[in-house]
């Protein structure tokens, strides 16, 4: 993670006693030397990220949950600091692991310190154009799959992460999830669909028999990853959702928001940084990722309906909110979530039939 994008520095950030992270700090970490110049990271999604520069010019970032109350599993920065800290040991590219706290009298909240990685997080086509060329872009396509391979080759045994989550049954429990998730939200959201009960039931039957596990990083996309200037991956990030699952479903989940640069964009896609010039398209990232794992893809298209399937409950879920009250809507186009969600329920159904 790298201060691209940061704000001005601050002297008092929300969140945070400046004073006890110091000591806690000097005391627990080496090679940092406080106190720090701290500036808010953008990209931090709701957890509360800044970027920290020692007295010798070291520069880290410092990252807890937001403030207030929480659910008992969000915002486990335990668990993000546990998954990178077992990465360090392999090829998938993550920042250092200095150190984590998990006593919250310090700073009101456990809170994890890694280093600060170079590079930018890509959201849309105008920052792939401002910060890749045309080269970089096919070198970021194939760093991205080598990268996804690399760690869905990893055996989490090997690196202390064997515990991270179930071994087994990963498909099925978000297939309960989301579709629990989307019957509580349908009488808020006004809107029912007859394809996701249908999706719901086929793809609960026709589930594939899951291979060994492997940990899943659950929101793989370049908006999680950190890109140098001539297209490699600097560092993935964000893995406090990070569990033991299906790599193919990880793979999936991953392509499906691999915009084709040859075809018209989808009101399903949330990003389009991968549709500027130069970039390869999902059927050369398929290729490349079998290459690089030999998994059978046989059945692919299962996972990506899936996926579309999962996606267009949480987007339901998100829709319901909001016609609740119970979020902002400030600044949201509220038709046209509810637009991506139909949207992503034709692209599950198109693959699935």
């Amino acid at each position: 993670m790298t201060a691209e994008g940061a704000n001005e520095s601050v002297d008092d950030p929300p969140g945070y006693d400046v004073a006890a992270v110091n000591r806690w700090v000097d005391e627990n970490v080496e090679g940092l030397t406080p106190p720090f110049t701290w500036t808010q990271l953008e990209g931090g999604h709701s957890n509360l990220t800044y970027a920290l520069v020692d007295q010798n010019g070291e520069k880290a970032v410092i990252r807890r949950p937001p403030q207030g109350e929480l659910l008992p599993k969000a915002h486990d920065m335990g668990r993000e600091f546990k998954v990178i800290s077992g990465l360090g040991q392999t090829d998938v590219p993550v920042p250092v692991a200095y150190g984590y706290c998990e006593d919250p009298s310090v700073t009101g909240a456990h809170f994890y310190v890694m280093s600060q990685v170079d590079g930018k997080a890509m959201y849309t086509d105008e920052m792939v154009e401002e910060w890749l060329d045309i080269p970089a872009r096919k070198r970021l396509g194939e760093s991205f799959v080598s990268t996804l391979a690399a760690l869905h080759s990893v055996d989490p045994a090997d690196i202390g992460l064997d515990d991270l989550g179930r071994h087994d049954g990963y498909v099925a429990r978000q297939l309960r999830t989301w579709y629990g998730s989307w019957e509580f939200s349908k009488e808020a959201a006004e809107y029912d669909d007859d394809r996701i009960h249908q999706l719901h039931t086929e793809l609960s039957a026709a589930m594939p028999e899951q291979g060994p596990a492997r940990v899943v990083h659950g929101d793989y996309g370049l908006h999680n990853c950190m890109v140098g200037q001539d297209g490699a991956l600097t560092a993935v990030l964000d893995w406090e959702i990070a569990t033991l699952g299906d790599p193919l479903a990880d793979f999936a989940y991953s392509l499906n928001a691999w915009g084709d640069p040859d075809s018209e964009p989808s009101p399903a896609m949330h990003s389009g940084a991968t549709r500027a010039p130069g970039f390869d398209g999902p059927a050369v990232m398929i290729e490349r990722y079998e290459q690089a794992t030999g998994a059978d893809l046989s059945q692919l298209n299962y996972y990506r309906a899936f996926n579309y399937f999962k996606t267009a409950c949480i987007l339901h879920g998100v829709y319901s909110r909001y016609l609740e009250g119970k979020k902002s809507t400030e600044g949201i186009d509220v038709p046209l979530l509810k637009e991506r969600m139909i949207a992503t329920i034709d692209l599950a159904v198109d693959l699935w039939e």
